[in-house]
């Protein structure tokens, strides 16, 4: 029973409740270990369809044609039978679509589980030591952790939370409360294609070419709201507003991604550290430009502190998407 509405009215008038419930949920539950997630079941598809397609031999033109399909057609196809999923629930309950609806949206968001590894990280560099804070590091970078210094396994994980704030948690928000959970769910399919194949080794460098464009390109905005966001929040916790400001418009555009260095720049002068230079992914060294002035050492207090600063933005960015919704139903 749907009360007459339409399920885009429907959609609107609960996308408020459903926000704040999902963000709830996520900083109540995280990504609990062992349960059914929805991000993990787009990886196995992700991992058979590239095993199928990016066959050794083949061209470059041929790596790019395929990329192209897998980076457009993968997103659509699943948002399209998505969003059939979601029509079928809402014709059939009204309860039970609007469960499954919070249960997505929950799913899609990041903003615990990324504060928990980064904590872990934080917490077994004070506590067991160096070589089991490399191990947690290597669950959420992708470069080669068994080497990192102390101070580098602490620079990681601050760029870590500094970036994913932005595809974790400001991205997700502003795509649901713009375009609802299948906007929300398109993004997530691009985010998790770039972090699988998005990368510029022989491999993917081809293949996965057009997935780490759309990337950039769904992610422009979001990003720029999240540097925003963090900024505001430094005054909260009597970090360096001026220096955050002031190495933001210095170096947010010196990431190789369009993106990153927004966030990253804003934390990096906040925290007075210098984060990016070089690094190893797959065994091959390649060099970041750096962000910040090394104004001092990282230690492990600064994972810490970034990850305040992640909750204190995360709040902030829950409040503009629940603004975003009321105006929505207010437009009913």
């Amino acid at each position: 029973m749907n009360f007459g509405l339409s399920l885009s009215q429907m959609a609107s008038m609960t996308l408020p409740v459903t926000i704040l419930l999902a963000f709830g949920l996520d900083l109540l539950l995280g990504d609990p270990q062992g349960w059914p997630h929805i991000i993990r079941l787009i990886g196995k598809i992700i991992a058979t369809l590239e095993r199928l397609l990016n066959r050794p031999l083949l061209s470059e033109r041929q790596r790019l044609a395929r990329g192209f399909l897998m980076g457009l057609a993968l997103p659509a196809g699943l948002t399209l039978f998505l969003t059939a999923f979601l029509w079928l629930l809402f014709r059939l309950s009204l309860p039970l679509w609007f469960f499954a609806r919070l249960l997505l949206c929950w799913q899609l968001l990041a903003l615990k589980d990324l504060a928990d590894e980064a904590g872990a990280v934080a917490l077994k560099l004070r506590e067991q030591g160096l070589p089991p804070a490399r191990q947690s590091l290597s669950r959420i970078v992708g470069r080669d952790t068994a080497e990192l210094s102390e101070e580098e396994v602490c620079k990681a994980a601050v760029e870590t939370v500094a970036e994913n704030f932005a595809d974790g948690v400001m991205a997700p928000l502003f795509f649901l409360c713009l375009f609802d959970l299948p906007g929300m769910f398109f993004l997530k399919c691009v985010n998790t294609l770039d972090s699988m194949i998005g990368y510029k080794n022989a491999r993917y460098k081809d293949f996965g070419k057009v997935s780490a464009k759309c990337d950039d390109v769904l992610n422009f905005l979001p990003s720029r709201l999240a540097a925003l966001l963090l900024l505001l929040a430094c005054p909260f916790l009597r970090l360096d507003i001026k220096s955050a400001w002031k190495i933001f418009k210095r170096d947010r555009l010196k990431h190789a991604s369009p993106n990153s260095g927004q966030t990253e720049a804003v934390v990096a002068g906040a925290l007075g550290l210098q984060l990016g230079g070089s690094h190893k992914y797959f065994g091959q060294e390649v060099f970041k430009p750096t962000i910040g002035d090394p104004r001092r050492h990282a230690e492990a207090s600064d994972i810490d502190l970034s990850i305040r600063l992640l909750y204190l933005a995360g709040f902030m960015a829950l409040f503009f998407a629940m603004g975003v919704a009321w105006l929505k139903w207010l437009k009913l």
